[in-house]
């Protein structure tokens, strides 16, 4: 192989491990996900939800949840944004609330709405920061470009002394 065709080889396999460290730091960052769930339940009077009042961030997920109650209950958001269904015993019902979906929302307990079973989730918008530039710095990835640093360097090593005892 002629050593000038060997260095765009290396060259080029160089190239590419910058490509792919670099896409690699911004492809996680894209997906990091912090969602988290929020349950609400019945409290011990059986005639509120506890907590009746919570805020979350988009992307959020609010779980109604109770076993054995005394009394049927759901959980209905008054514009029917969502509903848990048939009032029941034992409920386990999710709604995520999707990005875009910021606001406040009231939600009841129908069968025991005249006896104030009301809550309500204030939705905050996702707010999405951009990282500084020193920052996306520092959270690169080097190991797969000094490798094939190191390989090039030593390829072109291995060339050079070829090259000087006359095997090329």
């Amino acid at each position: 192989m002629k050593p000038s065709f060997m260095g765009c080889v290396l060259l080029l396999l160089f190239s590419f491990s910058i490509i792919f460290s670099s896409s690699a730091v911004s492809e996680e960052s894209k997906y990091v996900s912090l969602s988290e769930e929020v349950i609400i339940t019945v409290d011990s009077t059986n005639l509120r939800f506890s907590p009746s009042e919570v805020t979350i961030t988009e992307g959020d997920v609010v779980r109604f949840f109770w076993q054995g109650q005394l009394l049927a209950h759901n959980a209905v958001e008054k514009n029917e944004v969502f509903d848990s269904g048939e009032p029941g015993r034992n409920v386990d019902y999710s709604f995520t609330f999707e990005i875009g979906m910021n606001g406040t929302y009231e939600f009841v307990c129908e069968p025991h709405e005249e006896a104030n079973m009301v809550g309500t989730i204030t939705v905050n918008p996702l707010i999405i920061e951009n990282e500084d530039t020193e920052e996306k710095k520092e959270r690169t990835i080097p190991g797969f470009s000094i490798l094939l640093l190191l390989t090039s360097l030593v390829a072109a090593g291995i060339l050079e002394r070829r090259r000087d005892y006359g095997d090329f």
